[in-house]
């Protein structure tokens, strides 16, 4: 079989299940996975034949793929922040828009500023913060082993060093050992669980549901325990940054500013209303 053969029939089975500009970029990305030709090198060596090693390696990406197994967690790994992270259906697949939420962040003068990410996940976010901050002290939490384990692996590919800690961050009872902060950071769940008829089955079907849905009667849950956790453990001049359901921007912000905060609303660059930041007054 050629790479060109193999390609084609890649990119039918995508186009069954995505539109054609996300089946083209699949196909893509697979492709470049298993022989390391980029798109004008494949036009180049479309008539060369294929190792039987890279024939199976297309048949085994292309049934994961017809599952609509995201194309992330067949290869397990992603790109974010400018760096490959390994992702595997205990973690969310880091989204661009939480890229958008890392260049927000700005630290004051501090030597050595201390941020705190609430959910790592996967650690993406404490891991690109650590690479923008090179001098701060990080610590990232989640309550998944699992997780933990994925945060910790890429943490040791990218060479960083973050304090990874196993935490149920709504038990407020865990919150007494930990000290003052000058950045909290976090992107928690906030899909509301009737949103879930608006999701994708790639979604839906692989990414962990503990790390995207909160109840309809309490969506603000995470928001509502990190406010409380900021009041005794945020510097005072201190930031919190945090992504949040495009649908309750104005509510958050409500949220907030009852804890005495001053709070803006920033768009993310498809202009939702993504995240929020808090000062204090």
């Amino acid at each position: 079989m050629t790479l060109e053969q193999a390609h084609q029939q890649l990119l039918l089975v995508l186009l069954s299940i995505y539109d054609k500009s996300e089946a083209v970029n699949i196909a893509n990305i697979a492709t470049e996975h298993i022989t390391g030709f980029v798109s004008t090198d494949r036009i180049l060596h479309k008539n060369s034949l294929l190792t039987t090693e890279q024939e199976n390696k297309f048949k085994k990406i292309t049934k994961e793929l017809a599952t609509e197994k995201p194309i992330q967690y067949v290869l397990n790994e992603t790109w974010f922040y400018n760096m490959k992270f390994f992702v595997n259906e205990q973690v969310l697949i880091p989204r661009s828009e939480t890229e958008e939420l890392i260049e927000l962040v700005k630290i004051n003068n501090a030597e050595t500023p201390s941020i705190i990410d609430i959910g790592t996940g996967s650690g993406c976010i404490a891991i690109s913060l650590k690479s923008k901050f090179p001098h701060a002290t990080i610590t990232a939490l989640d309550k998944s082993k699992e997780a933990l384990q994925v945060a910790q692996l890429n943490a040791k590919k990218l060479n960083t060093s973050i304090n990874f800690i196993q935490n149920d961050f709504l038990d407020e009872s865990s919150w007494g050992s930990f000290q003052k902060f000058d950045v909290i950071v976090s992107n928690p769940p906030y899909v509301k669980q009737s949103e879930d008829v608006l999701m994708k089955k790639n979604v839906l079907d692989f990414e962990p549901h503990l790390a995207l849905f909160v109840p309809d009667n309490d969506s603000l849950i995470f928001y509502k325990k990190i406010a409380l956790f900021s009041q005794n453990h945020l510097q005072e001049n201190g930031k919190i940054y945090l992504e949040i359901n495009e649908s309750l921007g104005q509510v958050t912000k409500q949220l907030f500013q009852q804890f005495g905060y001053h709070v803006s609303i920033i768009k993310d660059l498809q202009g939702k209303e993504r995240f929020i930041v808090c000062n204090n007054p």
